[in-house]
């Protein structure tokens, strides 16, 4: 374990069991309707999009998108690797904090729908007239599943010299998973 510093990226490792951490990353991700996914073309053209989406009891995100979308492309034809980044817009500069994650993504299997549906109109708060059908087949739809491999979150900045640098503390999953 080490602190965050210019040999290793900024990145906080000491830190990453931290029970307030923790709960600052589920506190984000159970607050923000929106993450911003983050894709490459097969050609190494990057794209972002924001999407809204739920997680699950194992931090899996969940979110509907049209197949022919530059995200969902991007995902078919670069197998499925994708980055999350998860935070809120309307804080002070200098304040915010943010989720980051390495996974890969993927259409929901045909047996997942209807859940994944409920979770997903459920955080939305309305009920949505769309059957499991809508996302199935040749409808223009589909549910994805983000599964992450890598989590971070925002930590407090550091004064370098007469600046502040921006670190991020290193997250387990398995301890993400166990806050819930």
């Amino acid at each position: 374990m080490e602190p965050a510093a210019a040999e290793n990226g900024w990145v906080n490792t000491i830190d990453s069991n931290n029970p307030e951490v923790i709960e600052n990353a589920r506190q984000i991700i159970e607050n923000t309707l929106y993450c911003t996914l983050s894709t490459c073309s097969s050609e190494g053209f990057p794209w972002v999009s924001p999407v809204f989406f739920v997680p699950d009891h194992n931090w899996n995100l969940y979110w509907s998108s049209a197949v022919a979308a530059k995200h969902s492309q991007n995902i078919d034809h670069n197998n499925g690797r994708v980055a999350i980044a998860i935070f809120n817009s309307h804080v002070k500069e200098g304040t915010g904090k943010g989720l980051y994650f390495y996974g890969t993504a993927s259409e929901v299997k045909p047996e997942q729908v209807a859940s994944i549906m409920k979770l997903l109109f459920n955080r939305a708060g309305k009920q949505l007239h769309r059957t499991v059908e809508d996302y199935l087949l040749d409808s223009p739809r589909r549910i994805y599943q983000f599964r992450p491999t890598e989590a971070w979150i925002s930590g407090d900045r550091l004064p370098i010299e007469n600046q502040l640098v921006d670190i991020k503390i290193q997250l387990h999953l398995k301890d993400l998973i166990g806050a819930q």
